[in-house]
């Protein structure tokens, strides 16, 4: 049986070298047992014609086909060494030749080269009988030349270096006899040369020696004992002389194999028979026991069809005269599917670059099963979801390669799970777990969480300020998903924004440069930039849109009164108005936006706070009831505009009204209202400037007295020859227009100088109008102004003939002939009707060059 396996054996090592297409070269070296680790065995560079480079760059790997690695391959060198000790008797027992298979695959093309190792047997090991002493019981009457079979020394060892001869002891009786059959095995035999003599002789000690032809030679000895027995003519014979079972592997223990039976025609003792084993290796020993009076052979220990697929036992029988026959147990095992497939991982590919091609290979593996026939074919599979195809190359190696492109983003790793399954009953499946790594390349550009973001920021606010911050992500790892972000360069309001803002790079932190006023820049766009670290990087952009918020930073702004002005404003109310009467209009503005710019008007103080009201919202300074004789000529009103921010603004300004009856009344009391003015506004001034300013308002006071009497004087004997001609004056419309309703005029007033062409040119005319004298109802003065002016007519009996302005003009030249403001022009324009109040009225309008103060003229 071990020669027909060995023929199998090389039948199927010529089959796989036969197969068309079959990318291997078979390669054979020898090498004896027991070499200690790290022995060489061979250097492989020149049978595979490879470089030491070459080799090493084609990431050469030794794959074993047994489960223990006897040898390691140095992928740079070459060289093949031992990884373990070598035991023949224990790797082959008696199979000649010894090989160890193993491939060596090389990659990129992939190329597989089978290794034969045979294992030279060396004399290690002694020969030995199964026991230490036989016993041989021999009648007397046996005739000579009988043959008495012994038991052969058993010696591990092959060929020469097994049992080659054996050796008796000295003696008359019996000689050795060697024989081989044809399968080439040794029988011993003790033969009978001299006939026995019982009565001589009882007993024999013989000493039997085996010899192997090893060097050093190696031997085992074992005592024969003879027993000499009276007459014993008959044999046990067995039923049969060969037996042929069938005998599954892996039977249990005590399993039944086979039933042996000899019989013995001798009475009594001589019929007694035992069986017992004969001839049989320690071994055959271990997995089968014979049962001494029975003949009943059962399994002993474990049947592995893998190991040893027949067993050929030799059962003797004695009986009780010491004779014996003979027959053969063959068993031949069946095969039974006890082996899953194995799966041996050669190279991966991890990680693996997403960007790899097509067909890219990324896991080498090979698929063993022990088993034979179906049993051991075998098939392999992966997950069909998997982007991979699995390849099957020659000698059960299966390639899996790329079958679809790859993306890291979505799957950064797959588990593949192999599995190889046999044609069994039952298969019998086996399972590997591989992971594979996919490595990134930079083939996602960083991604803003906005397309467009919304920032507010509050005026005023401080420099450095972070103001928000923007967030790009990369889908990529490492270098590749490191984001830096930039400003475009752009401008906004009319610089370039990075004057306005910094981003730091890394964080998307947004700060903001400068200290921003909302008046003069109310929003504006930036453009960040992502980029990555890859090579070449990806960018993306996102517009950031940054909204300053007002603060109420402007306090209300008086354009009427005009704020912070140095001269007071003044307005001229008659004293015969009604209740509800419009005295004034207060005007303010706020540079804020919004509910910031809500103004709101409130009188914070006035001379008689029963008098005059205001109106919150429109700024209205209205007579809350009629004067009367009681209320003083001058109402001195504190104003407070305020704005609705938070905290709010405030403005004060403040408006003199002058309650009027006539032109002397207010004028009489200009010095003395500037005066009050004074002492109102400035109470801390000493009794000392008091007592100055009233001595030299004295002395001002005596010198326009004295200036006026003279040129009235001058100008009563001059009027006929010097007249004053001015040129025609167009009337002008106020740009704010009036209030026709309640008879207010515009506060807007316009002021043209003129001079009089004639011999007044030359006078002093800055103190002429100060000090009237006479009233502007004294009909002895509109009189004499008949008379002196010739030709003027009083204007309400020459309307139509002489413009009203021009009579205005040539009456206010006579009064206050230095200098004449057009906007008595612009107030005569809108009156109704020409008389002697409204020349009054409007020669008050010159107060502006003398006085500072303001008058607004009711008709």
């Amino acid at each position: 049986m071990g020669e027909s396996f060995r023929m199998r054996k090389g039948l199927y090592l010529l089959f796989l070298l036969s197969v068309s297409g079959v990318v291997c070269i078979s390669i054979r070296y020898s090498l004896p047992e027991e070499k200690k680790i790290g022995s060489l065995v061979a250097n492989v560079l020149q049978d595979l014609k490879q470089g030491q480079r070459e080799l090493s760059a084609r990431r050469p790997q030794l794959v074993s086909k047994s489960n223990k690695r006897y040898f390691q391959l140095d992928p740079h060198s070459g060289n093949v060494i031992v990884n373990e000790k070598i035991d023949r008797e224990t790797l082959c027992d008696e199979m000649e030749p010894c090989l160890l298979l193993f491939e060596i695959v090389l990659q990129s093309p992939l190329k597989i080269y089978s290794i034969e190792v045979q294992i030279e047997d060396v004399n290690d090991n002694s020969p030995e009988f199964s026991k230490n002493e036989f016993e041989l019981a021999v009648p007397e009457n046996v005739p000579t030349n009988t043959r008495f079979p012994l038991e052969a020394a058993q010696d591990a060892d092959l060929g020469e270096n097994s049992v080659q001869n054996y050796t008796l002891s000295p003696n008359e009786n019996f000689h050795l006899e060697l024989q081989r059959d044809s399968s080439g095995k040794k029988y011993l035999d003790l033969v009978l040369k001299k006939p026995l003599d019982r009565e001589k002789e009882t007993q024999f000690g013989l000493t039997l020696t085996a010899v192997d032809g090893g060097v050093p030679q190696r031997t085992g000895t074992v005592q024969i004992h003879i027993n000499v027995l009276d007459n014993n003519d008959n044999f046990p014979e067995f039923t049969q002389s060969e037996y042929k079972v069938k005998l599954k592997e892996n039977s249990p223990e005590g399993t039944l194999v086979s039933k042996v039976e000899a019989r013995d025609v001798d009475f009594g003792s001589n019929a007694e028979i035992s069986y017992s084993f004969h001839r049989v290796p320690e071994k055959i020993r271990h997995l089968f026991q014979l049962h001494q009076t029975t003949g009943e052979i059962t399994v002993l220990g474990p049947i592995d069809y893998e190991r040893e697929s027949s067993y050929d036992i030799s059962i003797k029988a004695t009986d009780g005269g010491g004779l014996s026959g003979h027959c053969k147990v063959l068993v031949e095992i069946e095969d039974e599917n006890d082996n899953a497939p194995e799966i041996s991982v050669v190279s991966i590919t991890s990680p693996l670059a997403e960007d790899s091609p097509l067909d890219t290979l990324v896991v080498l593996f090979s698929v063993t099963d022990r088993d034979s026939g179906d049993n051991g074919r075998t098939s392999c599979s992966v997950e069909m979801h998997l982007p991979f195809l699995l390849k099957t190359t020659v000698n059960n190696y299966y390639q899996l390669v790329t079958q679809r492109p790859l993306d890291r983003e979505k799957d950064p790793e797959y588990n593949i799970t192999i599995t190889a399954t046999d044609r069994g009953s039952p298969r019998l499946t086996s399972k590997r777990a591989i992971g594979v790594l996919i490595s990134d390349i930079n083939d996602n550009p960083p991604e803003f969480e906005k397309s467009k973001y919304e920032m507010q920021l509050w005026e005023n606010n401080i420099p450095g300020l972070l103001m928000g911050s923007v967030r790009a992500v990369d889908l990529d790892v490492e270098e590749n998903a490191k984001v830096t972000y930039s400003l475009l360069p752009s401008n906004a309001s009319g610089g370039p924004v990075a004057s306005y803002m910094s981003i730091n790079s890394e964080t998307g932190n947004l700060y903001i440069l400068r200290s921003l006023d909302y008046e003069q820049i109310k929003d504006f766009h930036v453009t960040v930039r992502a980029s990555d670290g890859g090579s070449p990087p990806l960018s993306s952009e996102a517009v950031v849109r940054v909204s300053v918020l007002d603060e109420n930073d402007n306090a209300p702004f008086f354009l009427y009164p005009l704020q912070n002005n140095t001269s007071s404003y003044n307005d001229l109310v008659p004293k015969s108005v009604e209740a509800g009467y419009l005295v004034a209009k207060v005007v303010a503005v706020d540079g804020d936006s919004g509910q910031n710019s809500w103004l709101s008007y409130e009188l914070l103080k006035a001379t008689d706070p029963s008098l005059f009201s205001l109106g919150a919202q429109n700024g209205e300074v209205r007579t809350r009831r009629a004067l009367t004789e009681r209320d003083t000529n001058k109402q001195r009103l504190i104003i407070q505009v305020r704005d609705n921010g938070h905290p709010p603004q405030t403005s004060t300004a403040t408006l003199n009204i002058l309650p009027v009856d006539g032109f002397s009344d207010p004028y009489m009391n200009i010095a003395s209202v500037s005066h009050e003015v004074i002492e109102e506004e400035d109470g801390s001034l000493t009794m000392y400037l008091v007592v100055c300013l009233a001595a030299v308002s004295f002395v001002f006071l005596i010198c326009i007295i004295l200036f006026v009497v003279i040129k009235m004087h001058k100008k009563e004997s001059s009027f006929v020859t010097a007249l004053p001609h001015f040129p025609p004056t167009l009337p002008e419309i106020p740009e704010t227009g009036i209030d026709s309703q309640s008879g207010s005029l515009s506060r807007t007033y316009q002021y043209d100088v003129c001079l009089t062409g004639g011999s007044l040119s030359s006078e002093f005319r800055f103190l002429r109008p100060l000090i009237p004298v006479f009233s502007v109802g004294d009909p002895k003065v509109s009189e004499n102004h008949r008379i002196s002016s010739g030709s003027q007519v009083i204007p309400d009996q020459t309307e139509g003939r002489i413009p009203r302005e021009q009579q205005l003009l040539s009456y206010l030249d006579d009064l206050f002939p230095t200098k004449i403001v057009s906007g008595a022009t612009a107030v005569t324009s809108q009156l109704g009707s020409v008389d002697q109040q409204d020349y009054v009225l409007a020669a008050l309008s010159v107060k502006q060059e003398y006085f500072g103060l303001s008058f607004p003229f009711q008709s």
